[in-house]
């Protein structure tokens, strides 16, 4: 009997397709059926060779060996992260593993189930590619991994080729990106660097985003605070009330001068006062639109501390590989029309039980259904599938989604918004003062998250109505600098490219700025704001991002401004999407990257010299934690770990910073953790959280398996004997 081979872009899409089509026995490697084989990757399995891949005399960098671009680009199995220069060798079996089923003679066609993005597609081609299988290839295209949606997904398979113009924008950000990368870093590290250590790092969306926060950073240094003074009175009703109104003199309520607010001041003492004017408007209020990745990274980072927009991501792709949210890297705020009768079967299970279920009505409104607003991916809404349990971060990004979609098919809040304008009666004083409130009439969306109003509430008062004048304040003022950039604001001229585009701007507005001009991808934007951080151009100051002094430099610096050009990188990213909608030619894009590229190197080797950046050239000596419990070395802290200096020797040992275990108790393996542990073989640990939030104690330990030559972790509530 003929099969198909599948392959998915990680184990658990694998494991969710196994799930819909019952399959459970399992191989090295892959699961089989009678009519499937379903393998997978882990991510890229595959990497672009590097330039001393090519040729050995780019092992060492010189300024003569660049510009350096490939005649033909090549792969190779992924490298080893802690293996500098030797393969990954779970990529490499794996990748054996998918050759010897793609050549398996009971295996007739191949179907690639990657993501349905560019990287998905380009990860999905760059393994068929590789092996070159002479089988038939077929691409299933889902948005959700839910059984329903695999099972009608296979029905309706397109041809691999049709996906070429997707395919032709993932080869094209992939190389444009490695020879912007490889040839301006090199260069640039050559030229502005003294002594040798990290690169100075140069990206086609890296210094435009640092470009961002530097200049806000600027615009904040640059700022000259300037003094002004308002007045405000309180009023008294005959009904002894109480209310607040500003001055305000030819439609100002801020005042340069502050004699003239005193003059006003001193005239009002027991005065009375009338209702000049009363207006009442009604208004309608409309829940914010559906999530897109950079929305839900924006909200969840200015909601809770300690998130970053990359732990969102991580967040939701969880959440995506265990079928309860569509796919979370998408720029639409909108979901596509043939989604109608889906989406109210998922809002039928997700608002079951509600207090306010009865309010909620489905509708195909234009505002949650619109073709025209849906690029590539629908906007982010749950699944029909219930969650059974959830880790807090899931908790509370589901949630939020959840709610989200809830509010389209509340009642839109109304409000009526009152204006008064009082006189005083003395003829010496020119203005009149302006009270602002308002009083929700229809809470209606707004009780999802159960929103609280901070509106300042008036007393009923009609026209011509007389009050007394009780008191006055008159506040002295200083005008405040912006605020630094924090990810939620960053993310959003990343995504607009700053194009037309003010801060407190509706999300109904950015959505139809014109699509694809952006810095990056909904994907890789997180990427790049923590790459930033960790290479040390920015910092965080509480949820601020600031440029370092580094940071600072490079853009006062570097001299190829265009790649600081957000309106350059912008033209850069609408090609790329472009080639997605087979409107330009992979072709023609490269060339012209090309050629920048070589314009760019030869303009950095004329440019002065200068150096932007000093490597400390001193040797650091490391301190010793501790010894190894597997072959006795010294354990020393590094940069993703606390690991055994004889790693180079073949010892394993390591206690990852971000060890999973740990990380599902809310903690981080710390130097201080680790010290105690190597010397007692125990450590008490406070401050661990639990799957429903609640704080414990645990004494810990780090012991190697019977079964494998791999180290777990062993909890104990009461201190072990000997410890």
């Amino acid at each position: 009997m003929s099969k198909t081979l599948i392959i998915a872009e990680k184990p658990s899409v694998a494991k969710n397709i196994a799930e819909a089509l019952k399959i459970t026995s399992k191989g090295d490697g892959y699961l089989e059926g009678d009519n499937y084989i379903i393998t997978w990757a882990f991510g890229h399995l595959l990497e672009l060779y590097d330039a001393k891949d090519y040729d050995s005399k780019y092992a060492k960098w010189k300024m003569d060996n660049f510009p350096f671009i490939p005649s033909q680009f090549k792969y190779k199995v992924k490298s080893n992260p802690r293996r500098k220069g030797a393969k990954d060798m779970g990529a490499n079996k794996q990748l054996k593993t998918i050759g010897y089923l793609m050549n398996r003679k009971d295996v007739e066609a191949i179907i690639s189930a990657c993501d349905y993005d560019r990287e998905g597609q380009l990860i999905g081609d760059s393994i068929i590619n590789e092996l070159n299988p002479n089988k038939r290839v077929y691409r299933l295209l889902l948005n959700e991994w839910t059984q329903q949606e695999v099972l009608q997904g296979l029905e309706r398979l397109c041809p691999n080729e049709k996906m070429r113009p997707l395919s032709d924008a993932g080869l094209s950000r992939q190389w444009a990106d490695w020879v912007i990368g490889i040839n301006l870093t090199s260069v640039a590290t050559l030229k502005y660097q003294q002594g040798r250590g990290k690169a100075l790092n140069i990206g086609r969306v890296l210094l435009p985003t640092l470009k961002i926060i530097y200049d806000r950073d600027k615009e904040i240094k640059q700022f000259v605070p300037e003094d002004y003074y308002k007045l405000v009175a309180t009023f008294q009703t005959e009904g002894n009330e109480t209310f607040e109104g500003t001055y305000v003199e030819e439609k100002q309520d801020k005042f340069k001068v502050r004699q003239l607010l005193e003059d006003v001041q001193r005239q009002l003492v027991g005065k009375q006062a009338s209702i000049m004017d009363k207006h009442v408007e009604k208004k309608k209020e409309f829940p914010p639109l559906l999530f897109n990745l950079s929305n839900l990274q924006g909200y969840i980072t200015n909601r809770y501390k300690g998130w970053t927009s990359d732990k969102v991501l991580k967040v939701a792709q969880s959440l995506y590989e265990k079928k309860l949210i569509t796919y979370p890297r998408t720029a639409s705020m909108a979901l596509e029309e043939s989604l109608v009768g889906k989406t109210a079967k998922v809002l039928d299970v997700i608002t079951e039980g509600l207090p306010y279920k009865d309010e909620i009505r489905f509708t195909k409104s234009k505002r949650v259904f619109n073709n025209a607003k849906v690029e590539s991916h629908s906007a982010i809404i749950p699944t029909y599938i219930k969650p059974r349990s959830l880790t807090p971060d899931q908790k509370i990004v589901y949630e939020a989604i959840k709610n989200r979609l809830i509010m389209q098919f509340m009642p839109v809040a109304e409000y009526e918004e009152t204006r008064l304008l009082i006189k005083v009666s003395n003829e010496n004083i020119k203005g009149g003062f302006v009270s602002k409130g308002k009083v929700q009439l229809v809470k209606g969306w707004k009780k999802v998250e159960d929103y609280q109003s901070k509106d300042v509430l008036l007393p009923s008062l009609s026209q011509h109505e007389k009050v007394h004048v009780t008191k006055s304040e008159l506040t002295d003022y200083v005008t405040k600098p912006p605020k630094h950039h924090t990810e939620k604001t960053l993310l959003r001229i990343m995504e607009t490219c700053g194009k037309n585009y003010k801060e407190d701007d509706s999300e109904e507005f950015v959505g139809s700025i014109l699509s694809g001009f952006s810095i990056g991808t909904p994907a890789t934007r997180a990427e790049t704001i923590k790459k930033l951080k960790n290479i040390g151009y920015i910092t965080f100051e509480g949820k601020y991002l600031l440029a370092t002094e580094l940071g600072q430099k490079l853009v006062e610096t570097f001299p190829v401004k265009e790649l600081f050009d957000l309106q350059f990188t912008g033209r850069l990213e609408k090609s790329l999407s472009d080639i997605e909608k087979n409107k330009v030619k992979r072709e023609s894009f490269l060339e012209f990257v090309f050629q920048f590229t070589t314009k760019s190197v030869a303009f950095i080797k004329d440019d002065v010299d200068i150096k932007i950046n000093k490597v400390d050239q001193s040797p650091k000596t490391r301190e010793i934690l501790g010894k190894c419990p597997q072959c006795g070395g010294n354990i020393i802290e590094g940069t993703k770990g606390f690991g055994c200096s004889n790693w180079k020797k073949g010892c394993t040992f390591v206690i990852w910073k971000n060890d999973k275990f740990l990380a599902t108790m809310k903690k981080k393996a710390s130097k201080t953790m680790v010290k105690t542990l190597l010397k007692n073989n125990v450590v008490f640990v406070k401050g661990l959280t639990s799957k429903k939030g609640k704080k414990f104690n645990a004494y810990l330990r780090y012991q190697k398996n019977s079964e494998n030559p791999y180290f777990s972790w062993k909890m104990d509530f009461h201190k072990p004997e000997g410890a």
